[in-house]
């Protein structure tokens, strides 16, 4: 069997002296990413309160969208029917779509739409946020879901997840993997990254027979996910172990997601773990990351692009990034402050809109608030990086970097 015109590659340019960090492109067959990116999160198939073509304004290279958000609704086989996820959604570049696999953690034990967590003294496997009801069940097959919408049971399984991701039609999509907590036994961090690495297998199988069938369709990149929480031997292994993966055609993962449960201050480390192990040449997507501190210590150490719907999310609720940390608008204080929110930011809503005048959306409860701050969010996030990339490219990341945290204060 020849193997198929991928349409999917990734070049390296400027590196980072003595580290793993480097500045390249990404060409997918919707378009080129420019790398280090910041890939907004629209997980219904829209960035919320946000237009499609606002976010491309703002600089946005690609979007990621959820695989079991859009299973549950409207249906993978919907937007294969419209022309697949970038051209239902109106988005004119490359797409995204994750696995499930986050669902694993959240729906099953509830905890918040973050990686980073606190280290912990007492560890169980019985774990669940309080106040919160388990939605989904994990055994060495796949997963069972009951549905947040109508209760429904679902089944995902690694096949499963390919079946959904081919229907949907993104550039590039994650194989299904199981994120844990923190929370969890060391015997069941090692239980979970063998469980991912038999997934993993499935999942490149499963994906190579359904690039045969659907060769009409454009070539999708699949990236396999490491999982080992905050074990150094774990996540080597898990690397080393993902990247001997092969399809019966000799089938191999385009690049690589680093995941799973961490604690913040050990983010570098772990990042820098997994890329002494991973191939050079295949880009790494970090999952679940925008605050700055965290941006500058992932490119630092390895990580090529990421996600987190961070932005957007404290957006809603009035919260927005300047340079010097974030701040919350509702409040009193920026009543009759007739200002942009940041004089230095080139994007929509400062140019046109002040302080005040947000404040009152949020106490008036109108969408626009949500609409306006999304907008300053998201391209504060995606200015950052585009800077931290020119100053990869410029030779001047250390000093840049130096700089801008020197001010921030989260």
């Amino acid at each position: 069997m020849a193997a198929p015109d991928t349409s999917f590659s990734f070049t390296i340019g400027a590196r980072l002296e003595d580290r793993h960090g480097r500045a390249g492109v990404i060409e997918t067959p919707h378009g080129r990413i420019a790398t280090p990116a910041f890939i907004p999160v629209g997980t219904k198939a829209t960035v919320k309160s946000v237009l499609p073509e606002t976010m491309k304004e703002i600089g946005a290279q690609a979007v990621l969208a959820n695989a079991y958000h859009l299973y549950l609704q409207p249906g993978p086989d919907i937007v294969d029917e419209a022309g697949g996820l970038a051209k239902f959604m109106n988005w004119h570049g490359p797409t995204f779509t994750d696995s499930g696999g986050f669902q694993v953690m959240s729906l099953g034990v509830g905890f918040k739409k973050v990686i980073a967590m606190e280290a912990v003294d007492v560890r169980s496997d019985d774990v669940i946020a309080k106040g919160k009801e388990r939605l989904a069940t994990v055994d060495d097959d796949g997963v069972t879901f009951r549905s947040h919408l109508d209760g429904s049971r679902h089944r995902f399984t690694p096949e499963v997840s390919m079946g959904i991701q081919h229907g949907l039609g993104a550039d590039i999509m994650f194989a299904f993997d199981e994120l844990t907590t923190l929370l969890n036994t060391r015997e069941y961090q090692e239980k979970s990254v063998r469980r991912t690495h038999e997934w993993a297998q499935r999942c490149i199988d499963e994906h190579e027979r359904l690039t045969v069938e659907r060769a009409h369709h454009p070539y999708q990149a699949l990236f396999a996910v490491i999982q080992g929480a905050q074990y150094e031997d774990l996540r080597r292994k898990a690397c080393r172990d993902l990247e001997a993966i092969r399809g019966a055609a000799g089938t191999e993962f385009d690049g690589y997601g680093i995941g799973g449960a961490l604690e913040k201050h050990n983010l570098g480390a772990i990042v820098g773990w997994c890329c002494d192990e991973l191939p050079e040449h295949k880009p790494r997507h970090m999952l679940g990351i925008s605050e700055p501190e965290d941006i500058f210590v992932a490119v630092e150490n390895g990580a090529d692009t990421f996600d987190c719907v961070n932005p957007s999310r404290v957006a809603r609720n009035a919260a927005i990034y300047v340079a010097e940390g974030r701040f919350n608008i509702d409040t009193r204080r920026f009543r009759r402050d007739f200002t942009p929110i940041d004089d230095s930011c080139d994007c929509y809503t400062c140019a046109n809109y002040t302080r005040a005048y947000i404040h009152h959306l949020f106490k008036a409860k109108e969408m626009l608030a949500s609409t306006l701050c999304t907008i300053h969010n998201e391209r504060f996030t995606i200015r950052l990086v585009d800077r931290i990339r020119d100053s990869i490219e410029g030779g001047y990341f250390d000093e840049f970097k130096e700089e801008t945290l020197r001010v921030w204060k989260r």
